[in-house]
């Protein structure tokens, strides 16, 4: 598996404060790991989404900070809820000697004979698998051919990939279905309730609810804006 490298610098500023680094276009980071002292960094956010695009999250990328090199896998990438934009990410310093859990995705090639014929829909139902190797051996991903799914209720399970098993274990349910072609839906038909009025009531139109409060950045804090509602007042007829 190739190397991927990233440049950083050590990062002294701190909490919500990283907001001022966000806007030069400089992703706050944290590097921890077994018998590691979690070290706070900073990198240049195109460098981070070119190596991300190219390593995801079981590619071995090595981070210079400083006169040291560390090699890491991305571990987790927080993301803004709303424009799904990078927030912070982790990097999990890692000993290329000792095995580590990952979660590789699944991708799906070809097309299915079934679904094409129109006798049924492809559906996936994992997107990832977890599993345990050392991280040279971590495979990139996991790739499904639906040129194999030619009838009805065929399925792939966990236990159908390739996988070399005196170097990568996999850790889920060997027993989960993957992806499987299910029957077409047959269409119902749509009775419209029938609206009743009572005499001398009138139903209120309910409001809608405010949108929920964004989950924070672990260790930092995401600027959040509130929304405003006017406040409705009763007029009385005399």
């Amino acid at each position: 598996m190739d190397k991927h490298t990233l440049k950083a610098t050590k990062r002294k500023i701190l909490g919500q404060k990283v907001k001022t680094l966000r806007k030069e276009g400089i992703l706050p980071a944290n590097i921890y790991g077994k018998k590691v002292k979690s070290l706070a960094i900073q990198i240049p956010l195109s460098e981070f989404e070119k190596v991300y695009k190219e390593a995801g999250e079981t590619g071995i990328v090595e981070i210079a900070v400083d006169s040291t090199k560390r090699p890491v896998l991305i571990n987790n990438i927080q993301r803004h809820p709303v424009s799904d934009f990078p927030l912070h990410v982790d990097f999990l310093q890692i000993d290329l000697k000792e095995k580590v859990t990952a979660d590789v995705p699944i991708d799906l090639i070809g097309e299915s004979p079934a679904e094409k014929s129109g006798l049924g829909t492809v559906v996936q139902y994992i997107n990832e698998i977890e599993v345990e190797a050392l991280p040279a051996n971590l495979p990139e991903k996991f790739e499904i051919d639906l040129s194999k799914l030619t009838e009805v209720d065929k399925a792939v399970l966990v236990k159908d990939l390739t996988v070399d098993t005196k170097k990568v274990e996999i850790k889920s349910d060997l027993e989960q279905v993957l992806v499987k072609v299910e029957p077409p839906r047959k269409e119902e038909e749509i009775i419209a309730p029938v609206e009743t009025e009572v005499e001398g009531e009138e139903v209120e139109e309910g409001e809608e609810p405010l949108e929920g409060d964004k989950a924070p950045v672990e260790g930092e804090e995401v600027e959040k804006k509130e929304e405003k509602t006017e406040d409705k007042t009763e007029k009385k007829v005399k």
